[in-house]
């Protein structure tokens, strides 16, 4: 399977089975996060492994509408950067997070990008200050975003290149 196949293939999935996710297939989304491009090669991100389903409950109220996937996860991984590191660690962030997901998506593991950033939990904090205080993150960091991991119950199909939106790609000029 080539990379555009990969691409086209990876849909995000919030619907999971109870079966477990390997730990080699976490350790490989890990991984692939890990070899993420970065500006300056300065690797702003830190990740926290959650498999406590007390601790993935309360991560599905971290957001006020689209986190409830979380509560039936078996695993999430979420992504902090050091906001003192660089003023682009959004950017490199959003990087790991879509290398993980098209990783987990390789694996058969089904995943949804869950986004903190910007974002209000459901009890009237942001996103960010819930998981923050929920997972003892450092002030200095920014939550960019939370991976939610399950072995996959409902794949949805894969795009179609044929139906690729083409006219978004302007050649010169816009």
């Amino acid at each position: 399977m080539d990379l555009l196949e990969v691409m086209s293939n990876r849909r995000s999935v919030r619907t999971y089975t109870n079966e477990a996710v390997p730990e080699e297939k976490v350790q490989k989304i890990l991984k692939a996060g890990l070899l993420s491009a970065s500006g300056k090669n300065l690797k702003p991100w830190e990740f926290i492994v959650v498999r406590d389903k007390e601790v993935l409950g309360k991560l599905a109220k971290s957001r006020a509408v689209g986190a409830a996937m979380l509560e039936h996860a078996d695993c999430a991984i979420v992504v902090a950067g050091d906001t003192e590191k660089t003023d682009v660690w959004t950017e490199d962030c959003s990087v790991a997070m879509a290398n993980m997901h098209l990783m987990a998506d390789c694996l058969g593991v089904g995943s949804c990008w869950v986004q903190g950033r910007l974002r209000e939990a459901s009890d009237g904090r942001t996103t960010e200050v819930f998981i923050r205080d929920l997972l003892g993150i450092p002030d200095k960091f920014g939550v960019e975003a939370i991976l939610s991991l399950g072995m996959t119950k409902d794949h949805p199909a894969a795009y179609s290149l044929e139906e690729l939106p083409m006219e978004k790609i302007h050649m010169e000029r816009f």
